[in-house]
């Protein structure tokens, strides 16, 4: 009871003396950050060949090669990848900041296989129909069968690709 005493003191003369709110001005220690769980080369390789479809195929070699995030790849544009000088424009990304990152030899093979294949025309990976881009979701969905399928026993994710 002398503890819910001094308790209703210290509200008082926090909220109504100081005016200030009691709850929110609490500081909450700060979570644990861990590190990302990181695939070898090995590893992703393993997971990239046990992949058949080509845009699958694509869409996981562009996220590692790249060092993209989900959310960045799906939203790539077919006017964003320039091959010639060996690069990806990648817009609006965290901060609403455009950057360009690079576009590795055997992304571009990939990639070449792709285009051939698909002839996107606006979204580079399109969803279910070609005015929208496909959803992080289903790349999410890609990488899970594809890990799961090597038996990668790791707790990835598709982040994990962005090392």
């Amino acid at each position: 009871m002398h503890m819910d005493r001094n308790m209703k003191n210290l509200l008082f003369d926090y909220g109504g003396i100081l005016k200030k709110n009691f709850a929110y001005e609490i500081k909450r220690p700060k979570k644990d950050r861990k590190l990302p769980v990181v695939l070898s080369r090995m590893e992703f390789f393993k997971i990239l060949s046990s992949v058949v479809n080509i845009k699958h195929r694509a869409i996981l070699m562009i996220t590692y090669s790249a060092g993209l995030r989900v959310g960045e790849v799906v939203r790539l544009r077919v006017k964003d990848i320039d091959t010639e000088r060996k690069i990806i424009h990648v817009r609006g990304v965290k901060g609403m900041k455009d950057r360009y990152t690079i576009l590795l030899d055997v992304a571009i093979e990939m990639l070449n296989l792709y285009l051939k294949s698909y002839q996107p025309e606006k979204w580079l990976f399109h969803g279910k129909n070609e005015n929208s881009h496909l959803t992080v979701r289903s790349v999410e969905k890609i990488f899970d069968n594809a890990v799961r399928s090597v038996g990668v026993t790791k707790n990835v994710f598709i982040h994990s690709l962005k090392t």
